[in-house]
């Protein structure tokens, strides 16, 4: 089974699944410059809006959706109130909240809504790609574009042992909730603490182990390089029209 970015399966017969990694990367990349440059609120949010719609249409569940977009979302909403009262010269309101007076401004306001918009698009972006790509494929066309091999494959042993530690994690918390030792707040901290040292104590045995098993298989410190199909034309070439009509759009707009 292919990994995700959520550790969610979906169908894998979606059109946009089967493009390859790189034209996916490289397009949203480029759309990423786009939002993050652009000065005015309608193009990030119609890419966050082309981006949702999307995943949904990926298959990808509400449920998974809305835990992803969560805390994109409340940066979102802490920028924008930042922004609005701290930041500004144009009065808009104010508001008396136990003796302190705080005050909206319409500057800090637009100011505000354009970063929260530019956070929502590129999240949007970036969710796509997550939720249409494997991740050992997305790794391979980051290696492809010159990422720093480092960085690649330390990317792909923390994605692999990450699930190793939440299952140990699971197998622990289970044995402790049996033991009821999540039953009032205090018991529940001091097992929360437990939890925390033994997973700690875990990975470190395990990347021991790990590292001997590798070392004994010949490993010297590269990861072997995946081998990329050949890319399709029909893909770049509909990447670069999509991209292209949605660049003039921006100026447009």
């Amino acid at each position: 089974m292919h990994h995700h970015f959520n550790a969610y399966r979906h169908h894998e017969a979606h059109p946009l699944a089967s493009v390859d990694a790189r034209v996916k990367l490289v397009s949203a990349l480029a759309l990423l410059v786009m939002v993050l440059s652009s000065q005015g609120i309608a193009f990030p949010l119609a890419v966050a809006a082309l981006g949702l719609g999307l995943c949904l249409h990926l298959g990808t569940p509400v449920r998974i959706l809305l835990l992803r977009f969560s805390e994109p979302l409340f940066i979102a909403v802490m920028v924008l109130a930042l922004k609005t009262f701290f930041s500004g010269t144009i009065l808009m309101f104010s508001i008396g909240v136990a003796g302190w007076e705080l005050v909206g401004h319409r500057d800090g306001l637009a100011a505000g809504l354009l970063i929260a918009g530019r956070i929502l698009g590129g999240v949007s972006l970036l969710a796509v790609v997550g939720f249409s790509t494997p991740f050992t494929e997305l790794m391979a066309a980051l290696s492809w574009l010159r990422v720093p091999q480092v960085l690649v494959d330390v990317a792909l042993f923390a994605w692999r042992y990450l699930f190793l530690l939440l299952e140990d994690a699971q197998v622990v918390y289970n044995a402790q909730k049996n033991r009821l030792g999540y039953v009032g707040c205090r018991r529940a901290l001091s097992s929360l603490g437990t939890l925390a040292g033994v997973l700690v104590i875990k990975a470190f045995d395990n990347s021991q182990s790990i590292t001997t098993a590798m070392v004994q298989r010949g490993y010297d410190g590269a990861m072997p390089a995946s081998v990329h199909r050949p890319l399709r034309a029909v893909e770049v070439g509909s990447a670069f029209l999509l991209v292209s009509a949605i660049a003039v759009l921006r100026l447009m707009s």
